[in-house]
């Protein structure tokens, strides 16, 4: 097997990474000890995977890491600032917009490229920019809200139609 050394940003921190060619996206940053990406469907369906690569939502299960290559990545855990949570997480929290936990890493990180791309969406837009993200634990109506209470700060706490 080919290996290459790649140069990347991960969580804001310059990183000379050797890989493996065949190395998925998924695999480097687990192996790096950033475990809160997860695998789940491993076919680009479920979204629980999903990293940011230059700010746009991937799915590291069928992403090469060498695709990583001097681009910037960031997961999950490079999100909070130290112990202090990014808003879209204390969203999350705040509106309970999770159970089990396990799809919230991609769900967050998928809301974060769109609040970055579209900061002022409606209910609409935040239902068709997650499709990508499944859930098999809430009705989605906490995560919708959540979203939409960064978005809108004004209207925390209000209930959707």
């Amino acid at each position: 097997m080919g290996r290459r050394e790649i140069a990347l940003t991960l969580n804001g921190t310059q990183r000379r990474i050797e890989v493996e060619d065949q190395v998925l996206l998924i695999e480097l940053v687990r192996g790096l000890g950033l475990i809160g990406t997860k695998l789940s469907c491993d076919t680009q369906v479920c979204g629980a995977c999903t990293v940011l690569l230059d700010g746009r939502p991937v799915s590291s299960c069928t992403t090469l890491a060498i695709e990583a290559g001097g681009r910037t990545v960031q997961t999950i855990e490079g999100l909070a600032d130290g112990t202090k949570l990014h808003p879209i997480q204390q969203a999350f929290i705040d509106r309970f917009a999770f159970q089990c936990g396990y799809c919230t890493p991609g769900m967050i990180m998928a809301a974060k490229a769109l609040l970055d791309e579209k900061p002022d969406p409606d209910a609409a837009t935040v239902r068709h920019w997650m499709e990508g993200n499944i859930c098999r634990c809430t009705g989605y109506g906490s995560i919708v809200e959540a979203v939409l209470d960064v978005a809108h700060p004004e209207r925390v706490g209000e209930k959707l139609p």
